[in-house]
């Protein structure tokens, strides 16, 4: 596989071809997926409760995603690697500047923050110092606690509204990719096609440029329980690497995420 950047991604949206891509911890992992041309892969603080055991999120750190993100960069040295900022990393500029610099130095491209408007002067700051950045919008599981559980965002015109607003303002910013995760596919359409660059879809139908899903859910082997959204495509193929090609191959084409597979 070729190096990808997010020039391929942007000429991929031009040209309206869907990509997708997918959670990546180790490197014996990372060099499957890349094996199988994935293109993008993110180091997710998922890794929390699908390597570690916890409920959430909030007990990951900058260190344990610096670790993970060396990992799976020794496996896949072609993928476009997004690393997660974990929970009150980025509370401020300066605190974001200070963790992306070590996620960035572990071999990451791009680093995800998950929050709204109010991380406009934070992506300002990181783009500006070399740091990519893809915002992560609708269910962000660092405010499980806010939310009052893992619930579907964007539902009623008000706050749909509101995240079409966060959208544009993260993107002039200065955002490269938007990441929208449990939102409906009508939302997620509206904000996709608003938006010139990329935007990934985990839960928000097939009208994304791209697709994500956590590695653990692709095979079915997911601890707690299969979101509505995902898709055991190992049950379907019998291979872990025919599972992955299945996957890549039905993003393309559409075919993923159908209508099962989709929030209304």
């Amino acid at each position: 596989m070729k190096k990808i950047t997010i020039n391929d991604l942007m000429k991929w949206k031009q040209e309206g071809r869907k990509f997708a891509s997918a959670t990546a911890y180790d490197a014996s992992f990372a060099q499957l997926f890349e094996s199988q041309e994935m293109p993008v892969l993110l180091v997710g603080d998922s890794l929390g409760m699908v390597l570690q055991g916890h409920n959430d999120t909030l007990p990951v750190t900058v260190d344990d995603i610096a670790y993970h993100t060396r990992c799976v960069r020794a496996g896949s040295p072609n993928s476009l690697l997004m690393a997660d900022m974990p929970f009150m990393s980025f509370a401020t500029p300066q605190q974001a500047c200070e963790n992306a610099a070590k996620i960035m130095q572990a071999g990451a491209n791009m680093v995800k923050i998950e929050g709204g408007e109010w991380l406009v002067e934070s992506v300002k700051m990181l783009t500006e110092r070399a740091v990519p950045v893809c915002a992560h919008l609708g269910l962000t599981p660092q405010s499980v606690n806010i939310f009052g559980g893992y619930k579907v965002q964007g539902r009623d015109s008000e706050k749909a509204d509101r995240m079409v607003k966060d959208a544009l303002a993260l993107q002039e910013a200065g955002a490269q990719i938007i990441l929208l995760e449990c939102v409906p596919a009508e939302l997620a359409a509206r904000i996709t096609e608003v938006l010139e660059v990329p935007v990934i879809g985990i839960g928000a139908g097939n009208v994304t440029d791209g697709q994500i899903l956590v590695m653990h859910d692709m095979f079915g082997i997911s601890a707690n329980y299969m979101p509505k959204f995902s898709k055991n495509f190992l049950e379907e193929t019998g291979s872990m690497r025919e599972a992955v090609a299945k996957y890549i191959q039905d993003v393309q084409s559409g075919a993923f995420p159908d209508s099962e597979h989709t929030i209304a």
